[in-house]
């Protein structure tokens, strides 16, 4: 799988909290859905560094499996 990114995720707009991030110290991802070639993925806490873009199936996979506790804390 060839990795994709964007080396400065602020020059995409629409980006939201992911529901599985927690409030703690502000340990948050945002996600921006609806690109054309993935799921885009930043840090919150550095808005304009670089985005990870996963494949969409790849990123469904990973949000199932936290959502059933597969990945350990």
């Amino acid at each position: 799988m060839a990795e994709h990114t964007v080396p400065n995720a602020a020059t995409l707009s629409g980006w939201r909290k992911s529901s599985h991030s927690d409030d703690n110290a502000g340990s948050c991802l945002e996600v921006l859905d609806h690109h054309p070639t993935g799921i885009p993925v930043r840090d919150s806490k550095n808005p304009s560094g670089p985005a990870v873009v996963f494949p969409a199936a790849g990123w469904a996979s990973f949000v199932r499996a936290v959502g059933n506790g597969e990945l350990p804390a």
